[in-house]
């Protein structure tokens, strides 16, 4: 077994598979990475992109290859030194399955009863799946309506398919039912697979998914601790501002959203938040503030999608319905924390009181049960939490508040344009030495390219809000919609009217304002095409060239960030090179692995990316962390810092803010007459602003020169505006 120094997340589908992994071994060794992190294997719904849909815990998934495949695909990579880390997920699986149907068959007496978390009505559990008029049809011993098949007679009802199930689900995901791992027996049987991959020593690695959902996930993460042999094990856990992971939880760490908000807040100016929300406010007549934005949609998310919950959780509290999702609305993270039995954790009682002050005095009684009431209440009051987060500020305020959308992240918050150096770097230095850094996910709003185009326009307010307006004179649509449309049209440049039109209607049914999911408008979903079609003809690629050579500053700064700072980096497929993609599907598209590079932009993030994962191979990842301050009139501009014991091994420097650091430069130009390329103005604006490194002589890995001491950032970053040094005495 050996602990990842850095992964490559792969999006196993029917079309790839275990031996076509196994064919890019060669090439992911070559990267530097250490582990392949691979999406869900176990056997899913028939056809399914993503594999969270899991239908049989027993099997390894057929289309990718089964147990052979999987096994052939090991020892290829094991050849090339890359070990495996796999994505799994406890917390539900797909309603279509052997044990679900002998649970609806028999009920309460069913042996797979205790398997999921069903809200039991009478001896029956309730399916929402009826949605006209149309009479289910007896079919033998199988009760048919529409594609739906069950088991004739049963212990379920046939509800309306927009009421909440009698059952725990995945977010308001009907199908995706809850499963009770906190039961010895279930978690066993439900990860057999993966524990004999774990015994076998074919798996080095695990990432849960959406621990949130869990009953008791600090227990389940111990029994997982204790029966992988302390396997390393990192969560999908959303922390929100200043929250932390609990201490107290048996992993490495998060799988990385709160590291990849603060990396994207170093390339955001702060200068631009008043004239960027001030654009976005008279675009589409929104608050100038998120919070109000964010109330309204959870609030909408309740009523539309959890009432089912709502209401199972006033019953078990003995509480008014309404009290319960006034206090849900209201709570700010996706977890308190309360374990049952416990006193709670004074963090958890002051997030559920600074809850509870936004309310009505109705909701005492339940704040009280919450925090110290029956084990029922507190769990499944945890559980509620996440996905009315989800649903209200991920799939919903998002979307309908977004001066600049690079901050529009699984996570993050809209409204905080920047994170100071400093900051981040208080933020580092307390870093879970083995926790994930990601910078793009299957779960991302948009790549870290993308961002990294949006991130130019917080320097660019004013010629943005005047390329907006000639857009939007020439095409309109819906205020609602058309202002995020041109962000992503800008950042996500070139893009196909059809790749762009499916991203509106997403966007469009998750912001709820005029479409949604669940009430469509076939004439608006037309004009949205229409929209989409005629704007991509639009000369929106200008704009976008103006854009890259800052955007391409932010985007290896940031990389560089990511892949040396403390923790395991991921690198998402084929974002070792650009890649400019939106919200999933889209970054789910297949990518075509080795290929050459394509621009400067491809080349340069290429290298940056290459020589960092092979560097890390030879650092500790739990080297320390020490900033280094720039010295001079444009120090703002850089971050820097060291990775090592005393002294130091590694040194990673990145240039932030490139607009401002130009412009710097173009004033002393134009006093002189001259111009010159905006990657020459970025160098030139350094001025004198020096930096200093540890002592030594330090190698620049891209460029091959050799450093020693004070060296002028003109001279250290005049052909990227990165660097990446590594001792060259030791």
């Amino acid at each position: 077994m050996s602990r990842p120094v850095s992964t490559y997340r792969v999006q196993l589908t029917p079309d790839f598979g275990f031996a076509q992994v196994g064919e890019i071994a060669g090439y992911l060794r070559d990267l530097g990475v250490s582990h392949v992190y691979l999406s869900p294997i176990l056997q899913a719904t028939p056809g399914s992109l993503h594999g969270y849909d899991v239908t049989e815990h027993s099997r390894i998934r057929e289309e990718f290859g089964g147990a052979k495949g999987f096994r052939e695909m090991a020892e290829l990579l094991a050849a090339q030194d890359l070990g495996i880390v796999l994505d799994i997920v406890p917390n539900h699986m797909n309603t279509m399955n052997a044990p679900f149907w002998s649970v609806l068959a028999e009920g309460p007496a069913s042996p797979y009863a205790r398997w999921f978390d069903i809200d039991w009505d009478g001896g029956k559990v309730a399916l929402p799946v009826l949605g006209d008029d149309v009479e289910p049809v007896v079919d033998g011993d199988v009760l048919r309506y529409h594609e739906h098949v069950f088991p004739h007679p049963g212990h379920y009802r046939l509800v309306d398919w927009r009421q909440g199930p009698g059952y725990r689900r995945f977010f308001d995901v009907s199908s995706l039912i809850g499963l009770r791992v906190e039961d010895p027996e279930v978690l066993f049987a439900t990860h057999e697979v993966i524990f004999w991959l774990l015994d076998e020593g074919l798996v080095d690695g695990l990432r849960v998914d959406h621990p949130d959902g869990l009953a008791d996930p600090r227990g389940y993460l111990e029994r997982l601790r204790a029966r992988s042999g302390g396997v390393w094990t990192v969560v999908e856990k959303i922390l929100i501002g200043e929250e932390r992971l609990p201490e107290d939880w048996a992993c490495e760490g998060t799988t990385g959203y709160e590291v990849l908000n603060r990396i994207n807040g170093l390339f955001v100016d702060p200068a631009g938040e008043a004239p960027l929300v001030e654009l976005f406010t008279r675009l589409t007549g929104q608050p100038a503030g998120f919070r109000p934005v964010m109330a309204e949609a959870k609030r909408e998310v309740i009523e539309l999608f959890f009432g089912a919950e709502i209401r199972r959780l006033a019953r078990a509290a003995d509480c008014d319905p309404a009290a319960v999702a006034e206090l849900l609305r209201a709570m700010p993270v996706y977890r308190a924390y309360v374990a049952p039995g416990e006193p709670p954790p004074p963090e958890a009682v002051e997030i559920v009181e600074r809850a509870a002050a936004e309310c009505s005095p109705a909701v005492r009684p339940f704040v009280q049960q919450v925090l110290y009431g029956p084990a029922d209440v507190i769990t499944r009051f945890q559980q509620t939490c996440g996905p009315i987060m989800a649903k209200g500020v991920e799939d919903t305020a998002l979307y309908r508040w977004f001066p600049l959308s690079c901050l529009n992240e699984v996570g993050g918050d809209p409204d905080l344009f920047g994170v100071p150096v400093a900051e981040f770097h208080a933020f580092c230095r307390d870093m879970r030495p083995h926790t994930m850094t990601t910078l793009s996910t299957h779960d991302t709003k948009r790549s870290e390219d993308v961002r990294a185009r949006l991130s130019v326009l917080s320097e660019l307010p004013g010629e943005w809000a005047q390329a907006v307006s000639e857009w939007s004179a020439a095409v309109s649509f819906d205020p609602q919609l058309d202002y995020l449309a041109w962000q992503n049209l800008m950042a996500a440049w070139p893009i196909s009217g059809e790749r762009f039109a499916e991203y509106l209607l997403k966007a469009a049914r998750e912001a709820k304002t005029s479409i949604s999911w669940i009430e469509p408008d076939p004439g608006y979903e037309q004009r949205l095409r229409d929209f989409a079609g005629a704007a991509v003809k639009l000369p929106v690629g200008e704009f976008t060239e103006r854009v890259d050579a800052f955007a391409m500053a932010n985007s290896l700064g940031a990389k560089l960030v990511q892949l040396m700072m403390p923790g395991v980096p991921d690198v998402y497929q084929g974002n070792e090179m650009t890649d400019f993609s939106l919200v999933d599907p889209d970054n789910r598209r297949p990518v075509t692995f080795g290929r050459s590079p394509m621009s400067r932009w491809d080349a340069a993030k290429l290298a940056v990316t290459t020589q960092a994962l092979r560097l890390r191979r030879r650092l500790d990842p739990a080297a320390p962390y020490t900033p280094i301050l720039a010295d001079g009139e444009a120090a703002e501009h850089a971050i820097a810092f060291a990775r090592g014991d005393d002294p130091p091994r590694v040194v990673a420097v990145a240039t932030r803010l490139p607009v401002r650091l130009a412009r710097r430069a173009q004033a002393e130009e134009v006093r002189a007459g001259e111009s010159s390329s905006a990657a020459r103005e970025m160098c030139l604006g350094w001025g004198g602003t020096t930096l200093t490194l540890p002592a030594g002589t330090w190698r620049e890995l891209l460029t091959g020169g050799l450093y020693t001491g004070r060296i002028p950032l003109a001279h250290l970053l005049a052909r990227y505006p990165v660097a990446l040094l590594e001792r060259h005495d030791l």
